[in-house]
């Protein structure tokens, strides 16, 4: 017994130190501002968040174990990105605050014509500058944390079944049924997405209410029970996706399946209004010079 527990015991402090290394070779905030810029230069000028995120992959050489790994919170709370996309999302509000990049409703981020030299982020006294925002930052970001670890650990799988169906409701799908039926392939429900009233697609769904990461294996069981039912397949997990997992879900000659996240899934329940309610203050502001043109 006591050789068993000995044994168990080394694998798991072999294993941690890996983990240990693999987060030791994440790359510095600093270095992803600059990397995020770059690849911003090299996508023309603005790009979507997974466009600079697989950029900056490659131009820092970021190996997919490290890629992989994923973000806990301060508090244990699970957030539905990895390491790397969470200190990439900081490095885009820094430079936000710093005024080299601009967000779009859309979610494009652009360069300004202040990103003109990238090496100048390297310059220490904007870490200065942005140390006091940076607890304002992380607040802002509590309630998606908050809102995942409801999904995960409060709502029964069935209850979040029917919100992916009334979220896919409300971004303009039609029809959309639950099944989730055992032996489906994991296939939990379809519906039909139609494109400005005109173009139409069948899309079937799959939902997957956990913490934790989903690979490349499940993206090919979910396209395997999809093949000759639908046009397009949409997954959808309050976790995160390996790097393996993205590859696989936009692989050449395989039908495209669309991947979203735990970030992404808050995003779009805040953005709807579905559950999450934004608190707006008014701002007014008199414009003397206005009134002299009358």
């Amino acid at each position: 017994m006591k050789r068993w527990w000995r044994s168990r015991h080394l694998i798991a402090i072999c294993y941690f130190k890996v983990l240990k290394a693999c987060y030791d070779r994440l790359a510095h905030r600093h270095d992803l501002m600059v990397a995020t810029i770059h690849a911003l230069v090299a996508l023309g000028g603005s790009g979507s968040i997974e466009e600079i995120r697989e950029r900056v992959i490659e131009l820092l050489a970021v190996p997919d174990e490290v890629a992989n790994l994923p973000y806990t919170t301060k508090r244990g709370n699970v957030d539905g990105r990895t390491e790397l996309e969470y200190n990439l999302a900081w490095a885009r509000t820094y430079l936000g605050q710093m005024g080299y990049l601009e967000n779009s409703s859309r979610g494009v981020w652009s360069l300004t014509a202040n990103a003109a030299d990238p090496n100048a982020i390297m310059d220490l006294r904007f870490k200065k500058e942005l140390k006091g925002t940076i607890s304002d930052l992380q607040k802002q970001n509590d309630w998606k944390q908050d809102l995942l670890k409801l999904l995960c650990e409060t709502m029964h799988p069935s209850a979040f079944e029917r919100l992916v169906q009334r979220m896919l409701r409300e971004t303009g799908f039609v029809q959309v049924e639950v099944t989730g039926r055992t032996g489906d392939g994991g296939i939990d429900g379809k519906g039909i997405a139609k494109i400005n009233g005109i173009l139409s697609f069948h899309v079937v769904f799959q939902c997957k209410r956990y913490a934790g990461s989903v690979g490349s294996a499940e993206i090919r069981n979910f396209r395997g029970a999809m093949q000759g039912r639908a046009d397009k397949g949409l997954f959808i997990t309050t976790g995160y996706f390996t790097r393996e997992a993205i590859r696989e879900a936009v692989r050449d000659g395989a039908s495209a399946i669309d991947l979203v996240n735990g970030d992404k899934l808050a995003e779009k329940l805040k953005t709807l209004g579905l559950g999450v309610k934004v608190d707006y203050i008014e701002s007014i502001t008199l414009q003397p010079e206005w009134f002299k043109t009358i």
